[in-house]
């Protein structure tokens, strides 16, 4: 993946957070130590291991806001799946580094969720997803409308009333 051009200040697109930087939302930030196995034989951080950081960070945003997976599976037979993913790997994360996964509701739609997450250390983004979830019948697995309270909480998160604006879908 080639990064995109330098700003008009010499700035590059990562140290200005690339991947175009959602609004100021609050951040969901999930603590992260970068052990062995997340490593290639050279001790980085091995690509892959962003996704499983970002879906672990998701999936405790979720709890901490008191939407578990675990209860929209067992209330409303329904799950959040993976629609599409676009990464963006501006520097590299090692062996025995601490970072924090941030994560931020963008949009909430009738059938789908997107978020921004960043792997961030102290000041620098070292990598950033754009994420899009869709809600799924777990049984049929075909798309289902965003079940409340999940549908309302995560509209708050995204500061805005898409929950209810974006009706259709």
């Amino acid at each position: 993946m080639t990064l995109p051009p330098a700003a008009s200040d010499g700035r590059s697109a990562a140290s200005r957070g690339g991947l175009h930087r959602p609004p100021d939302t609050p951040a969901h930030a999930f603590p992260i130590r970068v052990y062995f196995e997340d490593t290639d034989a050279g001790g980085v951080v091995y690509h892959a291991t962003y996704l499983r950081w970002a879906e672990r960070a998701r999936t405790e945003s979720l709890r901490d806001m008191g939407l578990p997976h675990s209860l929209m599976m067992e209330r409303h037979h329904s799950i959040l799946v993976v629609r599409r993913i676009e990464v963006e790997y501006w520097r590299p994360a090692r062996l025995d580094d601490a970072l924090v996964v941030e994560t931020r509701v963008i949009a909430v739609k009738g059938v789908t969720l997107l978020l921004d997450q960043r792997m961030v250390q102290g000041e620098a983004t070292l990598a950033a997803l754009r994420v899009e979830l869709a809600c799924i019948d777990r049984h049929e697995l075909r798309p289902k409308r965003i079940p409340e309270p999940w549908r309302s909480v995560l509209a708050k998160a995204a500061g805005s009333a898409a929950g209810s604006a974006n009706k259709g879908e």
